[in-house]
């Protein structure tokens, strides 16, 4: 397989690398965040028949999870740090 060599600013690197799932190389992860898009469109409306309520349970349950997500992730950056490992 041909290859390219790229040059980063550090900081480039760092936000690239952090995007990178378990197991997935740099080469995989550029495919994936310049590969196609799915288009939403399709699926306009289709809340359009959910209760009010039932929206806000849903949304306070994603921000509630987020949050929890977060969380997470700001505490294993301070056992990367203490442990002298990045990810």
């Amino acid at each position: 397989m041909a290859v390219r060599t790229i040059t980063l600013t550090t900081e480039a690197y760092d936000s690239l690398a952090s995007l990178k799932r378990e197991g997935e190389s740099f080469s995989e992860l550029v495919r994936r965040l310049t590969g196609p898009r799915v288009l939403l469109t399709p699926f306009a409306g289709l809340w359009s028949g959910v209760p009010k309520t039932k929206i806000d349970e849903i949304r306070k349950f994603l921000k509630d999870s987020d949050r929890l997500s977060k969380g997470k992730l700001r505490r294993l950056a301070r056992l990367d740090v203490e442990h002298g490992q990045s990810r």
